[in-house]
C-alpha cells in the first residue's frame, strides 16, 4: 500500500517530529488520462514551512491529516494517457509520498539533458529557475554588477553564485561555517562571508564590498537584509526570494538601515518562480549549455527512504544541507 506523510498538527515555532504522521493512501484505480508514478526522489524546500501555517498565502496551507505536497521525480509505472508512457521519468508536485496518481497534464517529462534525474529538483528544477530568473529578470543583474547572495551554500544561492559568475559579475556569498564557505568559494565567488564567525554581517559585508553592492539576492532576511540595505548602491535591486530567518519564530530582525531604501532609491521585489515558468525553455537552453561547458557545479545532501522525510525537512533550519536537500525513496 502506498504511504504518505501528513501534517498532524500545525507547528508553533520550529516544527517537531510529532507534527508529522505517516498515513496509508487508498488504492487508486486509474481513470482515463491518468498515470501512476513510483516516486524516486523527493524535494525538501524551506517554502514548505509556510504551508504548515493556516494562513492565506501564495500557496494554500497543507490540510491536516491529508497527504502533503512537494516537488518529486518519479517513474511512470502505469498509464492511461496517450502522451505519457510506462517508463517515462516525470517531474510533478505530489511529493512527501512513495506513489502518486495524477492526471497526465500535471506531470512534466524530464528534458533530454545528460544529468541525473534528481537534478530537475535542484539546479535544473525549481531552485535553479528561481536563481536564474530571480537574478537576471527580477533583479536585472548585468555584467559588472556586484552581487551579494545570502544562503550561498544552499540549492538556490549556490546556483545564483554560478549564474552571476557566468554573466561576468562580482559575487559575494554568505554561508555558515568554514566548510560551506570553502565550497562557495570553489563555485567562483569572489568573496565569502562566514556569518557564523564572530562579528556582524553588516561589518563583514562592508569590508567585502567597500564600494557597495548593486544586487542582493535574499534567501534569509534578518541581519543579511539589513547588511544589504547598509551597502546598497544608488538604484540597487533586491530580489527577495526567501526569509528563512523568520519562518519559525515569525519575529523579523530590526532593520536599522531601512531608511537607506529611500535615499538610494533601492528597489525590492518579491520573487515567485511560478511567474516565470512560461520561460522554462530559455532556462534549459542556457543552463544546459553551461552544464555542457563545465561551468556548473552542484552538491546534494541526501536522506534515504520515505521515513526520513521529516528529518530532512528539519535539517533545512539547522544548517544540515549543502546544496539541494533530497530524499531518495
Amino acid at each position: 500500500m502506498a504511504r504518505a506523510w501528513s501534517l498532524k498538527s500545525r507547528p508553533h515555532g520550529m516544527p517537531v517530529h510529532t507534527d508529522f504522521a505517516m498515513i496509508d493512501l487508498p488504492v487508486a484505480v486509474l481513470n482515463e488520462g491518468e498515470v501512476r508514478i513510483a516516486n524516486r526522489w523527493l524535494s525538501v524546500d524551506p517554502y514548505m514551512r509556510g504551508r504548515m501555517n493556516d494562513v492565506k498565502s501564495y500557496a494554500p496551507p497543507f490540510a491536516l491529516g491529508e497527504a502533503m505536497q512537494g516537488g518529486a521525480v518519479g517513474e511512470v509505472v502505469e498509464s492511461r494517457a496517450e502522451n505519457v508512457a510506462v517508463g517515462d521519468m516525470v517531474l510533478h508536485m505530489a511529493g512527501w509520498r512513495d506513489e502518486a496518481v495524477l492526471p497526465a497534464n500535471q506531470v512534466q517529462k524530464l528534458p533530454p539533458l545528460a544529468v541525473p534525474p534528481q537534478a530537475f529538483l535542484g539546479q535544473l528544477g525549481m531552485p535553479g529557475m528561481t536563481a536564474y530568473f530571480g537574478l537576471l529578470t527580477v533583479a536585472e543583474a548585468k555584467e559588472g554588477d556586484v552581487v551579494f547572495v545570502s544562503a550561498a551554500a544552499g540549492a538556490v544561492g549556490s546556483t545564483v553564485v554560478q549564474v552571476a559568475k557566468a554573466r561576468g559579475m562580482t559575487v559575494i556569498g554568505s554561508a555558515g561555517g568554514a566548510e560551506k564557505c570553502a565550497w562557495v568559494s570553489s563555485l567562483g565567488a569572489d568573496h565569502v562571508i562566514d556569518y557564523k564567525a564572530p562579528g556582524s554581517v553588516v561589518k563583514k559585508l562592508m569590508a567585502a564590498a567597500p564600494n557597495g553592492i548593486d544586487v542582493y539576492f535574499d534567501n534569509v532576511g534578518g541581519e543579511h537584509l539589513d547588511a544589504a540595505l547598509a551597502t546598497g548602491n544608488l538604484h540597487a535591486r533586491f530580489a527577495i526570494c526567501g526569509m528563512i530567518d523568520i519562518y519559525n519564530d515569525g519575529k523579523p530582525t530590526e532593520l536599522r538601515y531601512l531608511a537607506r531604501l529611500i535615499g538610494m532609491r533601492i528597489r525590492m521585489t518579491g520573487l515567485l518562480v511560478s511567474d516565470h515558468m512560461h520561460r522554462a525553455a530559455e532556462f534549459y537552453q542556457e543552463m544546459g549549455g553551461w552544464l555542457a561547458a563545465g561551468k556548473l557545479k552542484s552538491e546534494e545532501t541526501m536522506f534515504d527512504g520515505l521515513d526520513a522525510m521529516p528529518d530532512a525537512f528539519l535539517g533545512l533550519f539547522t544548517g544540515g544541507n549543502t546544496g539541494k536537500m533530497l530524499v531518495k525513496v
